[in-house]
Order: C-alpha cells, then structure tokens, then sequence
C-alpha cells in the first residue's frame, strides 16, 4: 500500500465520523496528499471523489488522463471530453445522491455552485474536517522531507553569514538573489516562499518586502527564507548583524527573543497545547519589556502548505502528538529602529520536541555563539 493510499483509508474512516458521505477534492494539497496527483485548477474540473465506503474516482480531462493514471495510486480515473463536459462522468460516479459533502477547502467558487445544483438537498463541509487532523501528523516519508529541505536552508544560511562584511553595501534584494541561488545549489527546489531579508528599520515589518535599501555596517538583518524538496518546505528565520557595532538596545531585545525560543522549543512534547507553548515564548518576551512588540503567533505547522495546522497561537487547544511539525518564531519588533526574530522548525518526537535547523542563532557572522 502507498503512503497516499493509506491517507486515503485513513481519510475515509473519519468521514463516518463527521457524519460526511464522501470528499471532493480539486488540485491543491489535500488532492496530492491523498492521490499523489500534483495538479493546477483550471477551467476544465478535475476532481478526486472519495466516498466513505468504496473506492476513489478520480474524473479528469481527457488530455490529461495519461498523465493521472502515471501518477496516482487511483485506480479509477475517469476521463471527459471537451465535447460532452464533465457532466456525463459525474452522472455515472454519482449513483446516488449523498446527504453531506466535505468539499476542498479551495476549490473554486464556479465548482462548488454546481456541485450544490447538482445536490440541492445535501449540505456541505470543508474537507479539512477530515483530512486536517491527518495532515497534523507527518508520516516517515513526509518528515524525511522536510528535514531535506531544512538541510537545505540551513546550508544557504551559513553561506549567508560566511559573506561576513562583503554583504555590507548589497541592498536587500541582491541578498535575497543569492539565497535563493544557494537554496538551489543545496538541492532545494525554487523558494517556498518570497524570501525575507529586511535591513536596519524595515526589520520591524515582520512580512517587508525586499528592496533597494542597502545593508549597512550595524543593520540588525532579518533573514527568513526556505526551499522545497518533493514538495514539502522549510522555513527559518535568523537576525544577524555583518558589521560594525548595533543600535542601542538591540543586545537586550535580541537575548529575549533567543531565550524565548529557547524557552518555546522546550515547552514543545506530546500532551501540550500549542497554547502552552505559546505561553512559554510569550512569556519571557514580557517579562523583559516588549510584550506589546511580540504582535504575530508564536509558530505554525509546517507540511504541503507552509502556513498549515496545528497554529502555535495565544490560547490555542490543541495537543501536541508525535509527527507534528511547526515553527517556533517569536519575535519583537520596533517601529523605526529594527526588528528581532529567530526560527527553527521543530519535530514533536515520543518525548520532547527535535529541531530541524541546527544554525547559530547568535547575531554576530564573526562569532560562533
């Protein structure tokens, strides 16, 4: 059996669960994760339909089948013709009219009004009711991954801080080039996201955009970038300094952050909140002063989509199990001054919590602290 089909079955057992007679999912990561079918939304539908107690159909364009069928695990791929459209295949998939669909999170509008004609006596849910609580636990095959992918960002980080005072005089987007040339050359697949590198004031956004400023001598720089490898991301943060002595009050900010995701990481084992572990990195950061500074989640989960389940957010409930990875990112920025953050990626593991990044987390490209 592969991984995807055991998603799959594991999928349809908690569709009785949450009183749901099957899932249609469109291309996304909730259709790749059970089928292994890494497909685009388009005008044409396709759709991966799993019922609770029977066998997966997959209905797609007709010029794309050969590509499916090579692709998936799936059994039943059903094709449609331009000609006909798709209505005559979910005719025949459909023998029955259900009473409640679980629907892909993003499907596109167009799609699900037809669906809710087609059964305008069912009612309809987010497939994430079932397959959310599934995609919460990585398997063997995605944590393999994602620490490739960590591996992957980890080297590009220590070829960032080996620049030392050459990156001095670059502006944030020259930067933001060379990691992402780096994260290639380390085996990673494009970026997982637009890559960070925000320089003296602009360190307190926490999501700026690169531009033509250019790093100076004793610029706290945030750094948060990340790769793909078979799919799955990484995602780490560093704040460092090139050269030349830092603001006033940067040593004191930068010490609480790093402390408080000390503090986070080791709060982070199986039978917590990601409440708790919130509170933990939280915590610290207002004891020392810049509580109203902190102003994003501590973490959240890391998988097919970087941003993903279980949030590591004030108050949040949900218990921490074995499998689970996210981030562990907390942060103080201050308007006009710079910004501080430092990020690692976590692995809930039987007893505690492994970090996937294993890079300095000292400020200074000159020390090793």
């Amino acid at each position: 059996m592969t991984p995807f089909e055991r998603r799959t079955r594991r999928a349809q057992s908690r569709l009785g669960a949450v009183g749901a007679d099957a899932l249609v999912l469109t291309p996304g990561p909730n259709l790749y994760y059970l089928s292994g079918v890494d497909a685009e939304q388009s005008e044409r539908l396709t759709c991966l339909i799993v019922p609770a107690d029977d066998d997966p159909t997959l209905v797609v364009p007709s010029l794309e089948a050969p590509t499916v069928r090579t692709a998936t695990w799936v059994e039943d791929v059903q094709p449609w013709d331009d000609d006909t459209g798709p209505e005559p295949v979910l005719d025949e998939v459909w023998d029955a009219a259900p009473s409640r669909l679980l629907l892909a999170d993003r499907m596109w509008t167009r799609f699900s009004f037809e669906l809710q004609r087609r059964f305008p006596n069912a009612s309809f849910g987010l497939a994430s009711e079932a397959v959310g609580p599934l995609r919460r636990r990585k398997d063997d095959l995605e944590r393999d991954a994602l620490r490739a992918a960590a591996r992957a960002a980890d080297a590009t980080m220590r070829d960032v801080r080996a620049l030392g005072d050459e990156a001095i005089g670059h502006t944030e987007a020259n930067l933001a080039a060379f990691i992402e040339e780096r994260l290639d050359a380390h085996g990673g697949t494009g970026v997982a996201f637009e890559p960070i590198v925000a320089a003296g004031p602009n360190g307190a956004d926490p999501h700026h955009e690169n531009g033509d400023r250019e790093i100076r001598a004793g610029d706290p720089v945030v750094l948060d970038f990340g790769t793909r490898i078979d799919r799955y991301p990484s995602d780490t943060t560093r704040t460092v300094v090139f050269g030349g002595e830092p603001p006033t009050g940067f040593e004191a900010v930068y010490t609480a952050v790093r402390e408080a995701q000390a503090a986070g990481v080791a709060a982070a084992e199986p039978g917590v909140t990601t409440g708790a572990v919130d509170r933990a990195a939280r915590s610290v950061i207002e004891e020392a002063g810049y509580g109203d500074r902190f102003v994003h989640r501590t973490g959240h989960g890391v998988g097919l989509d970087v941003h993903e389940e279980p949030y590591v957010v004030a108050g949040g409930d949900v218990e921490l199990e074995a499998g689970m990875v996210f981030s562990v990112e907390p942060g103080v920025y201050l308007p006009d001054r710079f910004g501080v953050r430092i990020e690692d990626l976590v692995v809930i593991s039987d007893d505690g919590a492994e970090r996937l990044n294993d890079t300095d987390h000292g400020w200074n490209v000159d020390d090793a602290t």
